[in-house]
């Protein structure tokens, strides 16, 4: 079922002739993500041994979904860069301070999307500007929908979870250590994971 816009060649006059999915045209609304059951966060390589994971506990977020023309469909992310949680105070707080985040002066990530595919199947990249700090560089995430469901209380859900990687210097995140047996302490490639449940705005 596609939520967002189908690569084609075909002329735009053919595309607008195509019949709606109902189902899909029935899911045409905004979301509010749900943090209590979305988890952002990312695996970066320490010591080039082995793999520290952390998440941002605080996130909050928006999805415009259009059914009946996916290729509307947008998605909005605002990440507390404070909330940063590897299971260690200690790396949490060098993360958090000038080193990496500057957590005081650049309180936020942000994703704004600008474009929307499916890939084929439940697959789709949603793609945007991602803003860590003071730099704004263009990412794409590979998704997965997960498909929808009406919880207990009644509300209208979608779920999605998808990935990404980045190069954490092209936004400015330098810092590492040399290690005496050759190479540095923390990769510059960094993976981010996003499992995202957002709920249906009433009407």
């Amino acid at each position: 079922m596609g939520l967002f816009g189908r690569k084609n060649t075909e002329s735009a006059t053919a595309v607008a002739t195509l019949p709606v999915d109902p189902a899909l045209a029935a899911l045409t609304g905004d979301y509010t993500i749900d943090p209590a059951h979305s988890s952002i966060g990312f695996t970066v390589r320490h010591a080039m041994v082995t793999n520290v994971r952390g998440t941002f506990a605080e996130h909050e977020g928006t999805l415009k979904l259009d059914g009946t023309d996916p290729g509307a469909s947008t998605a909005s992310i605002d990440v507390r860069i404070a909330s940063v949680d590897t299971g260690i105070a200690d790396r949490d707080g060098h993360l958090r301070g000038g080193d990496f985040f500057d957590a005081e002066r650049f309180p936020l990530m942000t994703f704004r999307s600008t474009r929307a595919e499916q890939l084929g199947g439940d697959a789709y990249r949603i793609t945007g500007d991602l803003t860590i700090k003071d730099v704004t560089r263009p990412l794409s995430i590979d998704l997965e929908f997960n498909g929808t469901a009406t919880d207990v209380y009644g509300n209208e859900r979608v779920g999605f979870e998808g990935s990404a990687e980045i190069l954490r210097s092209e936004w400015g995140l330098t810092w590492n250590a040399a290690l005496e047996t050759g190479g540095v302490m923390v990769s510059d490639k960094v993976k981010l994971n996003f499992d995202i449940s957002a709920i249906k705005n009433a009407a």
